[in-house]
């Protein structure tokens, strides 16, 4: 299991070499990785479809009770399924659309890495895990959605959705992390076994508002589904691949894993629902304004999430099966729509559909997969979109919250995938021959399989729908929701409400394709309306984020050393002293007692060298009060039984010393350069600080809130460190580290006084 997730990251790490090796034929070589993994994952059908789960676990930070596990049930089965076998396709189309282009390498590079961070997302039984690859998705679609690097709206457009999902990332770290210390633990599994301890705490609120943002960014929900559409600007290849089965659908993934434990809630069940249904509408709303093919399939991309969404949210035992359905049924005519569409720019050189037409002699086979993945798309028979279309509007009439608020938006968004459909599968193909930029012809083989083969598994899952239910939907189901009772698929349900509500869905459809052209144009109003949307927002906030850094940077990051300090020390100031005088109660007191004379001449040296080294105007004046505080401090060291100490303070301190003198008789003597109240303004910092660490020690001195530590070196001396000279013992062996760091110093030191030693003695020789 580990290998399968690995071996993306793997084979990514050997295309440069194999493409110097392999050249054009590359794309052949990489597929056979997904393939086999299709293979790999397709032998665990059986075991899984009776019922059984898969665990691997290995070490990472036992520590931390985290684990490098996965889990194979139902649920990440079918997405492990989907992920390779699309990405099978994918490989093979991308080699033959970006022929010749100079980064290629660089996109197989990226998409082999994509490909492994979904698998292992999908497969995590870990949240911690789960998040790393999480976080790997989306680092990797940023270097995908900007591949072509070049142009600035590719720059824009991945910075965007970096940017959102990321940002929701943050939030969904936390929401898990909350979520395994409630539980417990970091298993997955074992979480889904205790969804009454996370439902019934008290931050069962905070952690599903957390996790949501993070799904609902990376799964383009209202109001964050701006950045999708805007990721059209990557290769179309990507674009298939990001919308079908892997990004975009992370975090329906997510929703589905965490049913068991964050669901049957009255907040799960109303949030969800109303976003999704938002979400659902206002994407085939937006596809329906649009004319660029890519741009019309990533706006009922968002129709798709939002309705997995919403199905989720509905969480009856009906709404998860119709979930799982639909999951399937999108993501083969979604990947064959996108390779579509990918063949329609590669072959007439335009991605406006408004712009082609009488294609279908031409391009018969890529007409072919266009019709099937459309219709299933629509919602029409036999494909298998219509089955999953009927268990929608079957699973929506039975909700128990905001029903008709969902059923509307539903029936609206279905009437409107209807005309979408058929201007997929009509308008490019049919009609009158369209002059194009390019001479249309049929796409090569490469590009054509993987769009006719999805298609027809659309086709066949819908005349044989028993063979997707007892392979794979039936144990997906039963991953997301427990032991179902009446959970089938079938192509006819008889004359019932939901299909009433088809074929009226599809009557007003048919009108709405025919009305196309019309319709949209009186529309165009909308466009200012749109533009003070969400986008807009986040442009705003990347614009006040630009500024607070610009501002900063020209007040904080000015290059003058002094305001660094002043920005530090204060900043010290207010935070150590707030919790010093609010949690605690400074000790003023002085006690003198025991203190021998030499002591208190040393210490008063120390204060007036100090004070001398910041008012004196002779350079001489300075670097000798310098050395006296160092000196004294060594002095002190001595006093208080740390020669050690004091031996490194003495040759630091010289060679400090010995630096400054050569240093400074080469600069010009000291001005005024600071005003009168800059040096106030400095002096009234220095003393707060003093003042600041000054309290802090004295009050150390009276708190203890431990055992003194010298009574365990005194026992564990010589039955530990096998010495009798108890400081040996404690600079040897119980602070290793410490005395390596000042034998460093030592070193460093030394080093200094032989490189000054030979720059004097070049210096006579000259």
């Amino acid at each position: 299991m580990l290998l399968a997730v690995l071996s993306g990251f793997l084979l990514a790490a050997a295309v440069p070499w194999l493409y110097k090796l392999l050249q054009g034929r590359i794309n052949w070589a990489l597929a056979l990785l997904p393939a086999g993994l299709t293979v790999y994952f397709a032998s665990f059908m059986p075991e899984i479809a009776a019922g059984d789960q898969v665990l691997v676990s290995y070490n990472w930070i036992p520590s931390l009770d985290i684990q490098l596990s996965f889990l194979l049930d139902g649920l990440s089965l079918m997405f492990a399924l989907l992920i390779s076998g699309i990405g099978t396709f994918i490989l093979l189309y991308a080699g033959s659309y970006l022929h010749g282009d100079r980064d290629l390498p660089k996109f197989y590079i990226f998409i082999l890495a994509f490909m492994a961070s979904m698998l292992g997302l999908v497969l995590s039984n870990n949240l911690i895990s789960l998040f790393v690859f999480w976080e790997l998705t989306s680092i990797t679609s940023y270097m995908l959605i900007g591949y072509h690097h070049e142009q600035l709206k590719s720059r824009k457009s991945a910075l965007q959705g970096l940017l959102v999902t990321v940002g929701g990332g943050m939030a969904l770290m936390a929401g898990l992390i909350l979520m395994g210390s409630v539980a417990g633990t970091y298993e997955i599994s074992e979480i889904l076994n205790n969804g009454d301890v996370i439902r019934d705490s008290g931050l069962y609120t905070g952690i599903l508002i957390l996790i949501l943002i993070g799904t609902f960014s990376k799964s383009a929900q209202v109001p964050l589904h701006f950045w999708l559409p805007n990721a059209m600007a990557a290769p179309t290849p990507v674009s298939a691949y990001l919308h079908s089965a892997t990004m975009v659908k992370a975090g329906v993934y997510l929703l589905a894993r965490l049913n068991p434990s964050l669901g049957e809630t009255e907040l799960w069940h109303t949030i969800l629902p109303l976003f999704g249904a938002l979400t659902m509408f206002t994407g085939m709303f937006l596809a329906y304004r649009s004319t660029e093919i890519k741009k019309i399939l990533a706006y009922t991309t968002l129709m798709a999430l939002g309705t997995l969404t919403m199905l989720i949210g509905i969480g009856t035992e009906l709404a998860i099966g119709a979930a799982m359905t639909f999951l399937l049924a999108h993501a083969l005519y979604k990947a064959s729509l996108f390779l579509v569409a990918g063949s329609l720019d590669h072959s007439t050189g335009t991605k406006d559909i408004t712009k082609m037409g009488g294609l279908a002699r031409i391009m018969p086979i890529t007409t072919y997969a266009a019709i099937l993945a459309a219709l299933s798309m629509a919602g029409i028979a036999p494909l298998f979109g219509f089955i999953a279309k009927e268990m929608l509007f079957e699973a929506v009439l039975e909700s128990n919250y905001l029903t008709s608020f969902l059923l509307v938006l539903t029936v609206a968004t279905a009437m409107l995938g209807v005309a979408i459909g058929g201007v997929i599968a009509l308008r490019p193909f049919f009609g009158a021959r369209k002059e194009t930029p390019s001479k249309p012809h049929e796409a090569p083989f490469a590009m054509w399989i993987g769009p006719a083969t999805l298609a027809t598994l659309g086709l066949l899952c819908g005349l044989l729908p028993f063979l997707p239910e007892r392979g794979i939907l039936s144990a997906a189901v039963t991953s997301v929701y427990g032991e179902y009772e009446s959970f089938y698929l079938t192509l006819w349900h008889g004359f019932n409400l939901p299909l009433m509500l088809s074929i009226a869905s599809i009557a007003v459809g048919v009108l709405l394709f025919f009305g196309w052209d019309a319709i949209r144009a009186r529309l165009l109003w909308l466009d200012k309306v749109f533009a003070y949307g969400p986008e807009r927002g986040y442009e705003k906030a990347l614009d006040g984020m630009n500024w607070t850094a610009q501002w900063q940077t020209r007040v904080l990051q000015n290059g003058y050393l002094r305001y660094y300090l002043l920005t530090i020390l204060a900043t010290l100031i207010g935070l150590v002293g707030y919790t010093l005088f609010t949690g605690y109660e400074p000790r003023l007191l002085f006690d003198f007692v025991g203190v021998q004379f030499i002591e208190a001449v040393i210490a008063i040296l120390i204060v007036l060298a100090a004070v001398v080294a910041a008012t004196t105007h002779s350079r001489l004046g300075a670097v000798v009060s310098v050395g006296v505080v160092g000196f004294g401090v060594a002095l002190v060291y001595v006093l208080f039984s740390a020669p050690d100490l004091g031996i490194t303070q003495v040759l630091v301190e010289t060679l400090t010393v010995l630096l400054l003198v050569l240093v400074l008789f080469r600069l010009p003597e000291f001005l005024d350069l600071s005003s009168t109240a800059a040096r106030m303004r400095d002096a009234v910092v220095a003393v707060a600080v003093g003042s600041l660490f000054t309290l802090l020690l004295l009050t150390a001195t009276e708190l203890q809130l431990h055992d003194p530590i010298s009574q365990f070196f005194v026992e564990n001396s010589e039955p530990e460190g096998h010495g009798r000279n108890i400081v040996n013992v404690i600079l040897v062996d119980f602070r290793a580290l410490d005395t390596l760091g000042e034998i460093f110093v030592l070193a460093l030191a030394a080093i200094g006084v032989y490189a000054m030693i030979k720059f004097r003695a070049e210096e006579y020789k000259k």
